[in-house]
């Protein structure tokens, strides 16, 4: 992105005058990359052409820029030796009687994904290696619905690194939630989507300052101490 600067980009009403943020200062035994909803069931086709043709920027974006740069935040992660940590959506049972009511609505947001079930599965570019933690949610939220929470606290971690889908909405309610436990949150633009860029860019300015500060991939290396 040229001229990027994340202290001054993704500026909603609330912030636009506001003087620029700190410095961002990650240490490495308290910082978590966390990868949201990177599941097969997001990249598959859809049951018509015109929903195919409705959804082909999105799936471009995933497979161009979302998917290539969390694989680059992974090597980056892995190398310093941070905590990096899956959430996924699945459900305990076959037919989804334990998910969240907003995974129970019919529309887009209806999801039964059954934990053994391929469509639940990481994509196989983002699989998770040895011990790296995973969760699976049935909420929009990876702190709500999993013990996500504790693990953090248990780990030492005060910094999460957030990446995945979508932006407006798991992505989204992850952040807000961690925001309200006191965690410092950044949000890597350029390894997220939702199914438009319009609403990728809303929700980003919507949560930046507030939530969380946006920055770009390029940015985490100088971030850390």
């Amino acid at each position: 992105m040229s001229g990027w600067n994340w202290k001054t980009a993704f500026r909603s009403f609330y912030y636009e005058t506001a003087e620029e943020p700190e410095d961002i200062r990650l240490e490495r035994g308290r910082t978590a990359l966390l990868v949201i909803d990177i599941q097969n069931t997001y990249l598959a086709p859809k049951d018509s052409a015109e929903e195919n043709a409705r959804w082909q920027p999105f799936f471009g974006r995933m497979r161009e820029i979302v998917i290539p740069n969390t694989r680059r935040l992974l090597d980056w992660a892995r190398s310093e030796g941070l905590e990096v940590i899956f959430a996924r959506i699945a459900c305990q049972t076959q037919d989804g009687r334990d998910r969240s009511l907003s995974q129970k609505k019919p529309g887009f947001n209806y999801l039964l994904l059954p934990r053994d079930s391929e469509e639940s599965q990481i994509v196989p570019e983002l699989a998770p290696q040895g011990d790296e933690i995973v969760v699976t949610k049935t909420t929009d939220s990876a702190l709500t619905g999993t013990s996500l929470r504790l693990m953090l606290h248990n780990i030492g971690i005060t910094h999460v690194v957030v990446c995945g889908i979508f932006t407006d909405q798991c992505v989204s309610s992850t952040v807000r939630s961690l925001a309200d436990e006191s965690f410092e949150v950044l949000v890597v633009h350029d390894a997220c989507a939702a199914a438009t860029d319009a609403l990728h860019e809303q929700e980003l300015r919507i949560i930046n300052m507030i939530y969380c500060h946006v920055v770009g991939c390029a940015d985490l290396p100088g971030f850390l101490a």
